[in-house]
């Protein structure tokens, strides 16, 4: 990576409007608004999200280069989200960022969303070995990506339906808890017996390391099917519990399959998800017993964050690789495209 940079980057993928500045490895700011509009709908309305990200990308972007304390003409580079994600909310930061790379005359790339959650856990830990697999977890993606170098991707598992945070988020609307729902259940699950009830491990037939979660979401809405309100708020941390351990497990098992078959030296989480107290420890403790590193971001980093996208700049531009103004945004934007 280039040395003595200033990269801002800018994240409106969904509903958080969040802008960072970095010099090398190092975070001079990263300011994150979240849109708390949603929450009133169990889920984040497109339309709302957009019109959220036009009134905020400036003045969130102004209070980056005030916290870094760092003008705009010392940049040396914007690095900004193109995708996956809505794309009225992509279009609000890439076209600012356009804007702004072309009157400050500075190189302009485009960032895959899903690439800038993996060089979120390089801001925390610069010292990531290669051969170095990632487990990619959110409310939108659930992957295994093995990389041998930087800005080096081989998926080798991704989900065949939803994705675990969905499952997590979608469990917890079932279980009466508010948007978003995951943390919630984390947090309920600590006090409780995670062998209260057998929810299903879909692992799929095959050697393969493919996730599946609709069938995990389904057996929670037939499971409290026939509960009464008395049982399931009697029991309510158990029933957490055991529905998270459901969902963790799968991913511990399939990543530490993947780590050993392909002889990887470090293991990474990462994105949302990778925020889950159980995934963590559970993670941590097979992979540190099978003599591999493990690598956790930050909690600041796991979340969508512009940090991690501006870092995934600097890795690009280090490479030589920039973007042309004619750069669209693409809502289904996959790692390799």
């Amino acid at each position: 990576m280039l040395k003595d940079t200033y990269i801002l980057g800018v994240e409106t993928s969904c509903d958080e409007t969040s802008a960072a500045i970095i010099k090398d490895n190092k975070v001079l700011s990263n300011v994150v608004s979240s849109q708390e509009v949603h929450e009133q709908f169990g889920g984040v309305v497109p339309e709302l999200a957009s019109r959220a990200h036009i009134r905020l990308v400036t003045p969130i972007i102004d209070k980056a280069f005030k916290e870094a304390k760092i003008s705009k003409d010392q940049l040396t580079g914007i690095a900004v989200t193109y995708g996956p994600g809505l794309v009225g909310a992509l279009l609000v930061g890439l076209n600012f960022c356009k804007g702004l790379a072309q009157s400050l005359n500075v190189p302009f790339i485009g960032i895959n969303h899903i690439e800038g959650h993996i060089y979120g856990n390089f801001l925390s830990n610069p010292e990531i070995t290669f051969p170095h697999l990632t487990l990619i977890v959110s409310g939108g993606h659930t992957q295994l990506v093995l990389m041998d170098k930087h800005l080096s991707y081989n998926i080798i598992g991704k989900t065949r339906d939803d994705a675990v945070g969905e499952a997590f988020d979608k469990g917890a609307k079932l279980l009466g808890l508010p948007y978003p729902g995951g943390p919630m259940i984390d947090n309920h699950a600590k006090e409780g017996d995670s062998s209260f009830h057998k929810f299903p491990r879909a692992f799929l037939k095959g050697d393969n390391f493919d996730f599946s979660y609709s069938g995990l979401k389904t057996s929670l809405l037939v499971y409290l099917k026939d509960k009464t309100d008395v049982f399931i708020k009697s029991n309510f941390s158990d029933i957490c519990a055991s529905y998270q351990e459901a969902a963790v497990d799968v991913l511990v098992i399939k990543a530490l399959n993947a780590a050993k078959k392909f002889k990887v030296k470090s293991v990474g989480i990462v994105g949302g998800v990778a925020a889950n107290s159980l995934l963590r420890k559970k993670l941590a403790e097979e992979i540190i017993q099978h003599k591999m590193d493990f690598f956790l971001p930050d909690y600041q980093f796991c979340t969508d964050n512009a940090a991690m996208i501006a870092r995934a700049g600097a890795e690009r531009l280090s490479a030589g690789i920039e973007s042309g103004m004619s750069l669209n945004a693409y809502p289904s934007l996959k790692l390799n495209q």
